[in-house]
C-alpha cells in the first residue's frame, strides 16, 4: 500500500471525537460539531446500518464500514468495476427496504465501457466484509467520455421502486432527449425491470426508465416525511441551483430554461427563465451555492427543525435550512458558512442527530449535536 494511503487509513481508523467542540447558533437550535473520522478521500455518501454502524463511500472507489463506537474501519471487497475520473467514482449507497431480512444494498458509481463510462447501479448482499451476488440493474445509455454530471443519488419510494438521479454528462441537449437516460430522474424496480406505471412506457423510441427529464445534474433526492412526496435539488451552472417537487412525465426545462448563466462569461443559457410546458423550480439559488444533497429532518433531537429541508453546499460550505409550507419555501437560513469546508452530504442518523461529510482530500465525518447549556 502506498505510504500516503496507509497514513490516511490509519488516521481514519484511529479517529476520535475532537476534544474541543465548536458551538454554532441558529434561529431554532444551537448546536455543536463533533468529528468522528478524518482522512477520508473525497467521501461521497454515508448510510446507516440497523446496528448503528455506518457504510461510507469514497469517490476513489472505496466502500467501508465504520463502527463509531470503536472508530474501527472495515473495507468491503467485491465491488464492480469503477472508473474514478473527474466527478465520477463510487457515489451513493442505499439499503434495501427489507435489508434486515435480505442484507441487500445498492450502490451507484461511474461504470466503464471500453473508452466511455456512465452512471450504473448495482445491488448485492453485504456479507461481513464483502459483497456477494452482485448484479448491475441499471446502466445509463449511451455512455460517453466526459467526466462531469453523473447525478447518482438513490432513493426508495413507498411502493418499493428505486429512484436514480442522473446528470446531463456535460452535454446539455441530452436532457431534452427522451431516447437518452442522461439528464433525467430514473425509476425502476429493485430487480432493474421497468414499473408499468412509468410515464413513458407506451411511447416508442423513449427510454422507459425515465420518470422526469430536463434535469441538469440532480445531486440530492429525499421524500417528505409527512406528505411522502419526492423532492430533488439540482446543481445549476453559474447560478440557478434548484429545489424541485418531482412529478411523473414533467419536463423541468434544462437547458431551454434556467436561472443560471454560462460559467465565466455570465451570458444567458437557452431561451430565458420560463416557457410553457416546462416546470418552474419551487426555489432557486442565485448565485449558486453548489448544492450536493437533500434531507428532510424527522427526528426528535432538534424538534424545531422537524420537517425542515436541509441542503448541503460545496461552494460556501453551508447547510441551507428551508422551512416549507404548502410546497413553498417560506424561510431559508444558512448554517456553518465554511466552518468545515465543502459539505458533500447531510444525513440523519438513527439517533436523531445530523451527520455530514466533507468533500476534501482529507475529508471528515462530522456529527451535529444540540448544544448543552
Amino acid at each position: 500500500m502506498h505510504k500516503l494511503n496507509l497514513c490516511l487509513l490509519l488516521c481514519f481508523i484511529l479517529a476520535c471525537p475532537v476534544a474541543a467542540q465548536e458551538s454554532f447558533s441558529s434561529e431554532r437550535h444551537d448546536f455543536t460539531l463533533e468529528t468522528l473520522a478524518t482522512g477520508l478521500e473525497h467521501p461521497w455518501s454515508i448510510e446507516f446500518l440497523p446496528d448503528g454502524r455506518i457504510l461510507l463511500a469514497e469517490r476513489a472507489g472505496i466502500l467501508s464500514i465504520l463502527d463509531p463506537k470503536t472508530a474501527s474501519l472495515k473495507r468491503i471487497k467485491g465491488l464492480p468495476s469503477i472508473r474514478a475520473r473527474g466527478q465520477g467514482g463510487l457515489l451513493d449507497i442505499a439499503l434495501d427496504p427489507d435489508y434486515a431480512n435480505n442484507s441487500t444494498i445498492y450502490i451507484s458509481y461511474s461504470g466503464p465501457d471500453q473508452s466511455s463510462f456512465g452512471t450504473e447501479v448495482a445491488r448485492a448482499r453485504l456479507l461481513d466484509d464483502r459483497l456477494a451476488d452482485l448484479r448491475i440493474i441499471f446502466r445509463l445509455a449511451p455512455k460517453t467520455r466526459g467526466g462531469r454530471h453523473f447525478g447518482s443519488r438513490l432513493l426508495f419510494g413507498d411502493d418499493g421502486t428505486l429512484f436514480i438521479t442522473t446528470g446531463d454528462r456535460g452535454d446539455r441537449p441530452r436532457s431534452q432527449d427522451l431516447a437518452d437516460h442522461a439528464g433525467s430522474l430514473i425509476r425502476i424496480n429493485p430487480d432493474g425491470s421497468v414499473p408499468g406505471d412509468n410515464p413513458f412506457t407506451d411511447r416508442a423510441g423513449v427510454k422507459p426508465e425515465i420518470y422526469t427529464y430536463g434535469n441538469r445534474n440532480i445531486q440530492g433526492i429525499a421524500m417528505h416525511p409527512r406528505t411522502r412526496e419526492i423532492w430533488t435539488v439540482e446543481h445549476g451552472p453559474q447560478g440557478g441551483d434548484e429545489l424541485n417537487l418531482m412529478r411523473p412525465g414533467v419536463n423541468y426545462g434544462w437547458p431551454v430554461i434556467t436561472y443560471g448563466k454560462n460559467y465565466g462569461i455570465g451570458t444567458s443559457i437557452g431561451e430565458g427563465t420560463e416557457k410553457a410546458g416546462m416546470r418552474q423550480p419551487v426555489h432557486y439559488w442565485v448565485p449558486s451555492i453548489a448544492i450536493s444533497s437533500l434531507l428532510f429532518y424527522s427526528g426528535d433531537m432538534f424538534p424545531g427543525w422537524r420537517d425542515n429541508a436541509f441542503v448541503s453546499s460545496l461552494l460556501y460550505g453551508q447547510l441551507a435550512r428551508l422551512e416549507i409550507k404548502d410546497n413553498k419555501v417560506v424561510k431559508e437560513e444558512r448554517l456553518l458558512n465554511g466552518a468545515v469546508g465543502r459539505v458533500r452530504e447531510v444525513e440523519q442518523g438513527p439517533d436523531g442527530l445530523l451527520y455530514i461529510i466533507t468533500d476534501e482530500r482529507n475529508g471528515r465525518l462530522i456529527r451535529l449535536k444540540p448544544a448543552v447549556d
